[in-house]
């Protein structure tokens, strides 16, 4: 197994490998996907957090053996170039591949575990909870300035955004981070990357007017933007389970 450990757990290295020898067998489970696991450890005094990214298909094994980074890798990379500029996220530790000779195999990316007080579905979720239109319009201010850093987050949805809160405002926080790219946004590039977050219009609006109000557009275009890149991916969401719903009816009839 390949282990690379960010520079300030160098010393930490026989622990972290020690950590992914027993991860099957040890561990607190925090998410068990069909994908991905992701589990809880003790490193030292701290609790990390190691996902663990399934063994890729026969093509993906390939391509990431010898052609594209893997999901932990870029997990970490992307992990390191937000906090360098100022986007929080839990601290990167580490990954970890297991590769053979010809083919990629499972991977592993470590951080520090954040005990976060909300993810921003919860704000989807209760419509009544306290502050919640003061958590959108914060928000609203964080996605804008990563924007303005060119920062374009693919998997801006609504368990990706952990949410802390302070004495003063709220601290935001990315994960799950391999799906990432840099550069200058336009308009509606900005627009679009707001369409996973939250079906509901009442949000949007919210969202639209503060996001408006930021960078100077038009109230009027941003809301309809916002909206309208919105509604055409739940349309697709719905299209896709509905799919899904009939192939699996298919299968078992």
């Amino acid at each position: 197994m390949k282990i690379v450990v960010d520079k300030s757990h160098k010393n930490s290295l026989i622990e972290l490998q020690a950590l992914l020898e027993n991860f099957e067998q040890q561990g607190r489970m925090l998410s068990d996907g069909s994908r991905n696991q992701i589990k809880i450890f003790q490193l030292d005094r701290d609790e990390v957090a190691i996902k663990a990214f399934k063994v890729p298909n026969l093509i993906n094994k390939v391509a990431y053996k010898f052609l594209r980074k893997s999901k932990a890798q870029r997990s970490f990379e992307y992990a390191q170039q937000l906090l360098s500029k100022g986007v929080l996220t839990p601290k990167p530790i580490a990954y970890a591949t297991e590769e053979s000779i010809l083919f990629f195999g499972k991977s592993f990316y470590i951080c520090d575990n954040l005990n976060a007080d909300l993810t921003y579905r919860k704000l989807i979720e209760d419509e009544n909870y306290p502050n919640r239109t003061e958590i959108l319009k914060a928000f609203t201010g964080f996605t804008f300035r990563m924007h303005e850093q060119g920062i374009h987050f693919l998997d801006h949805s609504p368990g990706n955004t952990l949410i802390v809160k302070k004495e003063k405002g709220y601290d935001f926080y990315l994960v799950d981070l391999n799906r990432m790219e840099f550069g200058d946004l336009d308009f509606e590039t900005r627009m679009r990357n707001f369409s996973r977050l939250t079906p509901h219009k009442e949000m949007i609006d919210i969202m639209a007017t503060e996001y408006a109000a930021l960078g100077g557009y038009d109230l009027l275009k941003t809301k309809s933007s916002m909206w309208s890149y919105t509604t055409e991916f739940q349309q697709k969401f719905y299209r896709k389970k509905a799919l899904k719903k009939k192939l699996k009816f298919w299968k078992t009839n």
